[in-house]
């Protein structure tokens, strides 16, 4: 289930591998293949954001949504991200410590820091020229955007159908799960 805290602490992260600032386009990039790497190693996403096929490759729709219109004081994007000018994100504030990220468990750093140790020094085109040739769950979607069913990112991942189907309806179930406890709360 998504959650905003929960993926600008994914963002926060990231960028504070990095320095605290990158362009926007490599940060989204990082995001998607880090949920992918999880749904790889773990079986379950990081973010529980929709997935979408946009023109410079796969990202996280919401998110997507919270990097170009800014999100909820509220709810966590602000009190972690700013956007900066020339298309770049940067911390808000330096991140002190790694357990300030409570909503990130270690099966997510992992996760991230495998993404990061393998794409964190490429820059964001040569990135995004990548997500094309290895997620073939991405399709060109000439202009527009087109979701990406979890399903496909399983089957992209070498699952069989079967497996696949099988982990697409335990991480809606879960999801479903998780909104009908909130909503008795």
């Amino acid at each position: 289930m998504f959650s905003e805290e929960k993926v600008a602490q994914m963002a926060a992260y990231l960028l504070s591998k990095d320095g605290g600032r990158m362009a926007y386009l490599k940060l989204m990039k990082l995001l998607y293949l880090s949920d992918r790497k999880s749904f790889e190693m773990f079986g379950n996403p990081i973010s529980g954001d929709r997935y979408v096929s946009m023109d410079k490759g796969p990202v996280l729709a919401r998110t997507y949504s919270l990097i170009i219109e800014g999100g909820n004081p509220d709810q966590g994007w602000e009190k972690w991200i700013r956007s900066e000018k020339d298309h770049v994100v940067a911390l808000r504030s330096h991140l002190e410590d790694i357990y300030d990220l409570e909503q990130l468990s270690q099966a997510n750093i992992e996760a991230m820091d495998v993404v990061f140790e393998e794409y964190g020094h490429w820059d964001r085109f040569k990135l995004c020229d990548e997500t094309h040739r290895i997620c073939p769950e991405w399709q060109d979607p000439e202009g527009s955007s087109i979701p990406i069913p979890v399903n496909d990112i399983f089957r992209a991942l070498g699952k069989s159908q079967d497996e696949a189907a099988l982990l697409s309806q335990k991480i809606e179930m879960f999801d479903r799960l998780v909104r009908e406890t909130t909503i008795l709360r």
